[in-house]
């Protein structure tokens, strides 16, 4: 009988059973396992089965088929498990203790094999079949597997026909390896359990805010950022450099949504390190070179990652401390996942041109139990990124911008986007921990998502982009800094005295009085390098008869420009939502500018001599 086709070139001198490869393997051997999907299942069963084989350690990044041996109490004693990363499938034996976990980063691990620090004796990996100059591919696992190739002692390769030839880094000449055994059978497929649910629509919308055109992504493991992209449709040219291709990316692949066309580091080319999915996703990446697989010490090399402009990690994570710091390899003492290569993009995506990072989590954990904004991280946890790595951390309440602000700042805006029932109780605990002032009001009470209709991109006539939504309390600062940059004259026309302070205790009695129903103010802010400003401030507070008071700051450097005439057109939709008939003002009789903006949208307005000197406006609105 005839040697199927794909058969037919293997060389006859390493084509061997899987029992004679295995029994190269010999009592105390360190034996390495390939990545997730790409793990030889045929390899690993026969060894299991081998009663002979003992006190093996094995080492592994993603762990998959060993779930089905880690109850037995027999191949607990054979066999020693030796992982970097706790798939979910594991997690409940790395409870138990019967998984030592290695924290290292991943960009790190294959320095660890090539080094011996961790020596291998035997590499377990599955190949697809060579092709006809003897090359085979590492195919869904390329990432640490390269170097476990590399640097062990034996490589024995299960081929299967059902291993896709993935483009890239991938390939393994048949040379390298030692013995050869041919079977077919499907690769491990990955079906997470992807969250549909309001939270996570929240958070992807939240997260579509920060993503621009033409950024390159890194989509971390877990199922959040998975997720979130079904929130990205409506993006144009993304690129991709991520460690894990998988399914949750194919409708941007098939929509063009990700096209690699901007990226400056291998355009293109998604680059990747493995995948896992289902049989589609694996037909899909098979011959397909808009795809480039690399190892892992390429991919999440962090000086490798800074060079794809407008780099953008997008990760989870467990729990957030106030003052930034992030675990999101642990509960407590309980081992969850792993470091993974998080804290590799966070700081590749600090030192790419225009990059930046986000990590994102659900607000409470335990149905709405436990707010995952916490004080300090719980007992046992560990900091996996340090609270000097991270730029932005999204909730289902919005997004806090840490980089750059020291801790009284990173703690109201971290509150400000904790569960509503969490703030109040954040807020005393930072105080106890003197983070901030103890006169802190903190954020509302109350879920705010109805502000997120209140944010509105605005040209102005000198060609900038000024950004409006309403004020917080994590802009005291900005606010702050706004303020003292005026001129003198420009403070009079607004306060109608020469303000010299704005203080701490000022800002606080102000913001007091936002609800942002009868009161409510907007902020614009211009983008300056890497962060915003605020470049103007407009606001409204009710008066009597259903009128509120309108007043308006704008920044020297920007009068002239259109703002205030847009702002006021945003607090009317506002007040008009809020059942207010129209708004009342008091304009110096010098402020001609001001008054002009009011007379050109309110042409019927009422203008009459104040007591104060100023001029009254009455300015009702007008029926839509």
């Amino acid at each position: 009988m005839s040697l199927p086709k794909w058969q037919q070139g293997l060389p006859e001198n390493k084509t061997v059973t899987v029992e004679k490869a295995l029994a190269s393997i010999s009592n105390g051997c360190r034996v390495f396992l390939g990545t997730g999907c790409g793990e030889p299942q045929y390899l690993l069963h026969a060894m299991v089965a081998d009663k002979t084989t003992q006190d093996i350690m094995i080492y592994q990044m993603l762990s998959h088929t060993l779930a089905r041996y880690v109850d037995d109490p027999e191949f607990v004693k054979r066999f020693s498990l030796k992982l970097f990363f706790i798939s979910e499938s594991m997690r409940k034996a790395a409870f138990e203790g019967k998984i030592d976990y290695l924290p290292t980063y991943l960009s790190q691990i294959p320095k660890l094999f090539q080094s011996h620090r961790i020596g291998l004796d035997v590499a377990l990996i599955q190949v697809s079949p060579p092709d006809q100059y003897g090359y085979c591919s590492l195919g869904v696992s390329v990432d640490i597997t390269r170097s476990a190739v590399e640097n062990a002692g034996l490589v024995i390769a299960q081929v299967n026909p059902c291993m896709p030839r993935a483009w890239g880094d991938s390939l393994v000449h048949i040379d390298t390896i030692d013995y050869v055994v041919p079977h077919e059978e499907s690769l491990v497929t990955y079906h997470p359990n992807i969250p549909g649910d309001h939270v996570t629509r929240r958070i992807g919308h939240f997260i579509s805010q920060l993503i621009r055109d033409g950024d390159t992504l890194q989509i971390g493991f877990g199922t959040l950022p998975n997720a979130i992209l079904k929130h990205l449709t409506d993006k144009k040219d993304l690129g991709l450099h991520t460690q894990l291709i998988t399914d949750a990316m194919l409708p941007l692949f098939e929509q063009q949504v990700i096209t690699n066309k901007l990226k400056t580091l291998l355009p293109r080319r998604v680059v990747a390190s493995l995948c896992m999915g289902t049989e589609k996703l694996y037909r899909y990446i098979d011959d397909n070179p808009f795809f480039d697989f690399r190892s892992s010490e390429f991919v999440s090399d962090p000086l490798v990652i800074a060079r794809n402009d407008n780099l953008v990690s997008i990760s989870s994570a467990l729990e957030v401390d106030l003052t930034g710091q992030v675990c999101s390899d642990s509960l407590g003492y309980r081992f969850y996942s792993g470091i993974g290569d998080q804290v590799d993009f966070l700081r590749g995506a600090s030192m790419s041109k225009g990059g930046f990072s986000i990590v994102a989590l659900p607000s409470t954990a335990h149905n709405g139990e436990i707010s995952r904004i916490v004080s300090h991280l719980s007992e046992g946890a560990g900091v996996a990124t340090t609270r000097g790595d991270v730029d932005f951390v999204v909730t289902e309440y919005g997004y806090a911008e840490l980089q750059g602000k020291g801790i009284y700042q990173r703690v109201m805006e971290l509150a400000q986007i904790a569960h509503p029932k969490f703030r109040a109780q954040l807020i005393e605990e930072a105080k106890k921990h003197h983070y901030i002032f103890a006169d802190q009001l903190p954020p509302p009470e109350k879920d705010l998502i109805f502000l997120e209709k209140y944010n509105w991109r605005v040209s102005l006539k000198n060609g900038q982009t000024t950004f409006v939504r309403p004020l917080y309390p994590s802009d005291e600062f900005e606010y702050r800094n706004f303020f003292y940059s005026l001129k003198e004259e420009t403070i009079y026309r607004r306060f109608f005295y020469r303000m010299k302070l704005f203080s701490h205790e000022v800002v606080q009695q102000q913001w007091a009085e936002v609800d942002y129903h009868d009161n409510m103010s907007l902020v614009g802010r211009v983008q300056k390098g890497g962060h915003y400003e605020v470049m103007a401030i407009g606001s409204y507070a009710q008066e009597k008869d259903g009128y509120a008071e309108v007043a308006f700051v704008v920044h020297d450097d920007y009068q002239g420009q259109g703002v205030a005439s847009h702002m006021l057109e945003f607090l009317e939709q506002i007040a008009k939502e809020n059942k207010f008939i129209g708004f009342v003002a008091t304009v110096l009789d010098e402020n001609r500018a001001m008054l002009g903006v009011f007379k050109k949208r309110y042409p019927h307005a009422e203008v009459s001599t104040d007591i104060s000197g100023g001029l009254f406006i009455r300015m009702p609105f007008v029926g839509d």
